[in-house]
């Protein structure tokens, strides 16, 4: 029996169909998941055209699950259905704002959160793409998305063809705080990295990239200041353009 203790997350899939029933009921499940005002502020667009694929491809970097998944789910703050609805109502929506962009995404989120856990108790494998907010531009434009829809979070969906090694995790003792923040000293950060740091393909990707150490890894080479500068100028752009902002 899978418990969340032993998730992975699955790149590479089974040529094997997903339902379309079993789809359904999993999106139709995930959408008894918490939500804001009971407004669910998400839309989920399912790719599984090979063309529709190729066209979402480039704004994930090329990931080859994005094109070999049997399903691509990318999944959206939407704010534009629930305006559409005010004023078909004679209520006039206030939701061109960040707050608003906020709330959606959290629900996006926490939709995408529960949809995941549902397919992954079904056998389903599944790997969520963060590339998606780094050009969602990209994504807007394959998926014709409207104002005040914004894609947030990307799910590869299918059969598991692989079974690759569980990835480590910090202890609760990391990120668990009681009553109020505490600061973190020098003896805290070793102590709570020593495991992370002292695996060996963690010590195998320093060596291979000239790094001293792990963290370097992710400020130097994985998310770079300028990169995040890069990208962050977009979001921001594409906000305004989608009429968050």
């Amino acid at each position: 029996m899978k418990t969340i203790n032993t998730r992975r997350s699955i790149r590479k899939y089974a040529e094997k169909e997903v339902s379309e029933e079993l789809l359904n009921r999993l999106l139709s499940e995930a959408s008894h998941t918490q939500t804001m005002g009971n407004l669910q502020l998400y839309s989920v667009v399912v790719t599984r055209s090979e063309e529709g694929k190729r066209q979402l491809a480039p704004a994930h970097f090329n990931q080859p699950m994005v094109t070999e998944a049997p399903v691509v789910l990318t999944i959206c703050a939407d704010f534009h259905r629930t305006s559409v609805w005010c004023r078909h109502r004679k209520a006039e929506p206030g939701y061109d704002n960040m707050l608003s962009f906020v709330n959606a995404s959290i629900d996006a989120l926490l939709f995408t959160q529960t949809f995941c856990n549902l397919a992954e108790e079904e056998g389903l494998g599944c790997c969520y793409l963060g590339t998606t907010v780094y050009m969602p531009q990209m994504i807007i434009e394959a998926l014709h998305l409207p104002s005040l829809v914004m894609p947030v979070a990307t799910i590869t969906l299918g059969w598991p063809a692989e079974c690759p090694p569980l990835t480590d995790r910090l202890g609760t003792d990391a990120f668990v705080h009681k009553e109020h923040y505490h600061d973190y000293s020098e003896e805290d950060i070793d102590r709570l990295y020593a495991y992370k740091e002292s695996l060996e393909e963690n010590r195998h990707f320093c060596e291979i990239n000239q790094k001293e150490t792990l963290a370097q890894i992710f400020t130097d080479i994985r998310y770079t200041k300028k990169d995040n500068e890069n990208m962050s100028a977009g979001l921001m752009e594409t906000l305004k353009k989608q009429g968050f902002l």
